[in-house]
Formats: structure tokens, C-alpha cells, sequence
């Protein structure tokens, strides 16, 4: 397994990180800590979290993952021998997204803060997290498959100096290593940097944000951040809700998969979103590749990211994802990628 320093810190996190918003919903917690034991075998040591797993979110089920993480690290006693990492949700704006959250309020502010925090380690059954994270900013903005800028109007935005500055007492009182954000934008990335350099607050060290062969829009207007500032990407969805494995191709509806289940993630689904994983699965398979395997490798290669975050059900599908890590892909591959980009670009933002 290959270690990637996260950001400016001291950490080493492994190119294979594994997320975990599946458990409590398609996993259970017997489940759950099979996957946590067998990532750790294979050398895998960072483990995303978030307060608002499992997804879809409910409030019968939230913090679930958490919680199962917590009793594993409570079995185990291996907390040292993990990465740790959870979110913090941001305002819910949307109906589609969560509002059983802190009575439909979760502002990045103090009181909102301080009490997710709070409640993520009490469910994590530790007293810190290694990196903790802003799921999505609290202004509205372009996230979650929306590809215009929608000029919003918000009636109220918690300034991101005030949310820095609440992250930095959790800094210095040993609840919070290093801090990121998610879902966020080049504009929101470089007022973050800025305030840490003007004001001496917590420098983020990561962006965890979509990125895989059908969601290429990092590399446009982030990617810069990584060379430059050293904000490395924590890649979610690298297979893309695992329509790049070519099990949904055809209308096909595998009994127990992802969007067999819930019909709600539209956001890799499509026409065009069809015909580029097709070319892709072709691709591979013409090469003698797993298509899931080749889509994951290609995301390690990329020199931007710190850490590709996979997501899997069952013990098989965890030991092909993490096996990327060892497959480096051919020229005539990576140039046949291209060339499937080039035609289809970014059908799934």
C-alpha cells in the first residue's frame, strides 16, 4: 500500500481510504467491522466518517456509522492504528437534502459545531478525530450535481472566519487535528487559505470532493490548490455510485445494488452518463481489466489526490477496490481514457 502525506500535516494516509456511508443502512455492524479488519490487513488505514451517515439520510439511522465505528475502536483498541475522519453537515437549503438535524438549523456556526463535534466523538467512543470536515459549505453554492452558478440569495451565511475560529479552539483543545472541507469550490478554497494566513487560523488540509472518469471537474479549477498550497483531494464516488463497474449498464438493476435500492441518486444516471461508462467498460475489458479496478487505479494515478476513498458492500468487492492500488495502467489505456473524455466530458458532474 502507498502513503500520501495529507496536506502540510504530519499524517500519512493510504492512496486507498475507506468510506463508510453504507453501514447501518446495506451494512450492519457485524459487517462494518469485518470491512475495518480486512482494510487494515491490506494496509488501508485512513476511515471516513460523517455524522450524517448512512445516506440516504433519516433520522432513524443517523449516526449509525459513527457508532459503529465507535464500537469496533471500543473491541479493538486500535484507535492509534487508524486515520480518523468525520463532517459536520452544513445549512440544509434543499428539500432533497437532510432537516432532522439540530431542528433544521445546522449552521456552521458555534453552537452547531460544538455540538456535532461533540456528538461524533461520543458516537466514535474517542476523544478525537484526526481530520474533521465541513461537508458542504453553509453558503449555497455548486454542489451535488448542480452545474450553474445559481447567485443565490441567502437569508443568512455563517461567515467561514467565524467557523475557522471554532475550529481552532477544537485545534487547540485536542478534539480536532487538522481540519478540511468538502463540496467546496475554488473560491471557497482560497478564502479559507486566506484567512488562515491573515488572521493565523487552522490551515485546511484537504478537499474532499467527486472525482472519477465520469466526474472530471476537480482538474479544472482545484487541481492548482494541490500543486500550489498542498490541498490534497480526497476523491468520493471514484466509481461513480459503481455505474463505472458496467453493473447498471442495459437498464440492468442488480438485486441489493446501490441504485437498485434507492432510486433517488440520479446524479450518475443519464443518456450520456450511459454511453461514456460504456465506452469505458469496453475499454477495459479490451485490455483484460476489471472496469472497477481500472476506474480506481486511474483515480490513484492522478497527482492530485491524497487518498480515493472507496465505498463497498461486501468483502469482495472491498478486496477489488483496494487491489487497485497495486495496478498501474498501460499508456494505451491511459490514452484510450483520454480519448473517451475528450468525446464525453464530465457527464456526471
Amino acid at each position: 500500500m502507498e502513503y500520501r502525506k495529507l496536506g502540510r500535516t504530519d499524517l500519512k494516509v493510504s492512496v486507498i481510504g475507506l468510506g463508510t456511508m453504507t453501514w447501518g443502512e446495506q451494512n450492519s455492524e457485524a459487517e462494518a467491522h469485518e470491512q475495518i479488519d480486512y482494510a487494515l490487513s491490506r494496509g488501508v488505514n485512513l476511515v471516513d466518517t460523517a455524522e450524517m451517515y448512512p445516506v440516504p439520510p433519516k433520522a432513524e439511522t443517523q449516526g449509525l456509522t459513527e457508532t459503529y465505528i465507535g464500537t469496533w475502536l471500543a473491541r479493538t483498541k486500535r484507535r492509534n492504528d487508524i486515520v480518523l475522519t468525520s463532517k459536520i453537515i452544513g445549512p440544509v437549503r434543499d428539500p432533497k437534502r437532510p432537516s432532522h438535524f439540530r431542528d433544521g438549523k445546522p449552521f456552521l456556526d458555534r453552537k452547531n459545531l460544538t455540538q456535532a463535534l461533540d456528538d461524533s466523538l461520543k458516537r466514535l467512543q474517542t476523544d478525537h478525530v484526526d481530520l474533521y470536515q465541513l461537508h458542504w459549505p453553509d453558503r449555497t453554492t455548486t454542489t451535488f450535481g448542480r452545474l450553474a452558478y445559481p447567485w443565490p440569495d441567502d437569508e443568512y451565511t455563517v461567515p467561514i472566519e467565524e467557523t475557522l475560529s471554532v475550529l481552532q479552539e477544537f485545534v487547540q483543545a485536542g478534539k480536532v487535528r487538522h481540519i478540511g472541507v468538502s463540496n467546496e469550490t475554488p473560491w471557497g478554497v482560497a478564502q479559507f487559505l486566506k484567512l488562515s494566513e491573515t488572521r493565523g487560523l487552522p490551515r485546511i488540509a484537504s478537499i474532499q470532493n467527486p472525482y472519477s472518469l465520469v466526474n472530471r471537474i476537480y482538474e479544472i479549477g482545484l487541481s492548482e490548490f494541490t500543486r500550489f498550497e498542498q490541498i490534497g483531494l480526497l476523491a468520493y464516488s471514484p466509481l461513480g455510485m459503481g455505474v463505472l463497474s458496467g453493473k447498471y449498464l442495459d437498464g440492468a438493476r442488480p438485486e441489493g445494488a446501490r441504485l437498485t435500492k434507492f432510486t433517488r441518486f440520479t446524479r450518475y444516471d443519464g443518456p450520456q452518463a450511459e454511453s461514456a461508462v460504456r465506452q469505458y467498460v469496453q475499454l477495459a475489458r479490451e485490455h483484460g481489466l476489471s472496469p472497477a479496478q481500472m476506474a480506481l487505479a486511474w483515480v490513484n494515478s492522478r497527482p492530485f489526490v491524497t487518498s480515493n476513498l472507496i465505498g463497498a458492500t461486501t468483502i469482495a468487492q472491498l478486496d477489488e477496490n483496494i487491489a487497485s492500488a497495486q495496478l498501474t495502467l498501460a499508456p494505451e489505456v491511459l490514452a484510450g481514457i483520454e480519448a473517451i473524455h475528450v468525446a464525453h466530458p464530465n457527464p456526471c458532474p
